[in-house]
């Protein structure tokens, strides 16, 4: 697998992911279903590993029920 650069927005998605997911009381694998997104992948991204596409994002944010953007704020 092609490795990008990893760049700090990765860490913040990660953690908005992480924090949102709790809130919600959704497993990966419950949030993978509602995103559909394969869970391996949305763990993946959970860990900053993956170089998530704007269309990933806007369907994790779809699953957790919020705006895209607030995925990706400090």
């Amino acid at each position: 697998m092609k490795r990008t650069h990893k760049g700090p927005l990765r860490d913040v998605l990660a953690r908005n992911m992480r924090r949102l997911r709790a809130a919600r009381g959704l497993s990966q694998e419950a949030l993978a279903h509602e995103s559909g997104i394969n869970r391996t992948y949305l763990s993946g991204v959970e860990r900053s590993e993956r170089n998530v596409s704007i269309d990933n994002i806007a369907r994790i944010a779809k699953g957790l029920r919020v705006p895209a953007s607030k995925l990706l704020e400090e």
